[in-house]
């Protein structure tokens, strides 16, 4: 089943550019999704495992050696193209 979320990342800290970034980048590295990010959001579009996986592995180093920290997640049960209307 294709997916996709759309996540936020909300450091609670002055400094938050490089935990927003560092997250970022660790999605970019992980297998079976496409990621795409503007200026309030990121969207991962794959197969359910795959999206889930991904999260999973992004967001723990973010959770545990970052600083404090809210992350908002939206999942859509269909993959949707980022930047494409949808008509539903």
């Amino acid at each position: 089943m294709q997916i996709s979320a759309e996540l936020s990342l909300y450091p609670l800290t002055p400094d938050y550019d490089a935990p927003i970034l560092a997250f970022i980048h660790r999605l970019r590295e992980q297998p079976g999704i496409r990621v795409a990010t503007n200026g309030l959001s990121t969207q991962l579009t794959g197969e359910y495992g795959a999206v889930m996986a991904a999260l999973t592995e992004a967001m723990e180093p973010t959770l545990r050696e970052g600083p404090t920290c809210s992350f908002v997640l939206k999942i859509l049960n269909v993959a949707i193209e980022p930047g494409v209307l949808e008509e539903v």
